[in-house]
């Protein structure tokens, strides 16, 4: 399962842009989906995380979960949880099998931010989503750092990846690709 079912390249055109394409993923997430985010310090992962938060219908104040490691925001209405987990800090497999992530799995959205290497394994399909400001670096598997805080108004790329049999020929997010072409 090493190469993704659709791959895409987007270009938003602000913060406010990069919001709104979550908000639209959100509405086409289900239990058991893993989001995998990817991106420098101020790219907007927390910021993509509240819009795919809004579309999923969850409970609103979603914030970096930096110190607390992970966060549940309930859904408000018949859809699953979310499930917002900052990986950064953690160093080991161990500490990642602690949060026991595979018992919310199958009934939440599970969204890590910094998780790339480290949650594949917790499903069979997965996002892989890269979030790139302007003048950043490649993100490869060595983590690129940008302490310089993001501009709201500073245009985006937005690298997804869909990975496994949940998103193959997955009609929600080919209409979605398509709409946020250039």
């Amino acid at each position: 399962m090493n190469e993704a079912s659709i791959a895409a390249e987007l270009e938003v055109g602000d913060i406010a842009e990069t919001r709104d394409f979550a908000h639209r993923l959100g509405e086409i997430m289900r239990a058991g989906d893993l989001v995998i985010l990817t991106g420098e310090l101020g790219a907007g992962k927390t910021t993509f995380t509240q819009g795919l938060g809004l579309g999923m219908g969850v409970r609103e104040g979603i914030i970096s979960p930096t110190f607390v490691i992970s966060r549940i925001h309930p859904a408000l209405g018949h859809g699953p949880d979310l499930v917002h987990v900052d990986a950064y800090r953690l160093d080991s497999a161990a500490e990642l099998d602690d949060l026991d992530l595979e018992a919310s799995m199958g009934q939440s959205v599970t969204v890590v931010e910094w998780g790339a290497g480290k949650v594949e394994q917790l499903s069979d399909s997965r996002l892989e989503i890269v979030l790139l400001r302007p003048g950043s670096a490649e993100i490869h598997e060595d983590l690129v750092f940008d302490f310089n805080e993001g501009e709201d108004d500073e245009p985006r790329t937005i690298r997804i990846a869909a990975f496994g049999p949940r998103w193959e020929n997955d009609p929600g997010l080919a209409a979605l690709l398509a709409g946020f072409e250039r």
